[in-house]
């Protein structure tokens, strides 16, 4: 019995382990989205260039969101206060 009781913290923290693993979610990847007037673009797998779409001038409010439809957060980084310009809307995805 006391070699039983010896082994229980350990056997509690291959439990904890196993509900950490069991219970966590996957990170899901964001996907990046761009407003042009009233249309939103889904460009996750579009690479800015002057043949698809750029981020450039000032915008209070950003160039790339997390989610369409006003319902997004700003990403940050280099993009974040900058305007969505499309330069070739047939080479973009409307988002869905």
């Amino acid at each position: 019995m006391n070699k039983f009781l010896k082994l229980l913290p350990a056997l509690a923290l291959v439990l904890a382990a196993a509900f950490a693993v069991a219970f966590s979610f996957p990170k899901t990847q964001t996907g990046m989205f761009g407003k042009d007037g009233t249309i939103w673009y889904d460009v996750t797998e579009t690479e800015p260039d002057n043949d698809t779409y750029v981020c450039d001038q000032s915008d209070p409010e950003g160039c790339l969101y997390d989610a369409p439809f006003d319902v997004g957060n700003p990403i940050g980084g280099p993009t974040q206060g900058l305007k969505f310009i499309v330069q070739n809307s047939t080479r973009l995805t409307p988002a869905q």
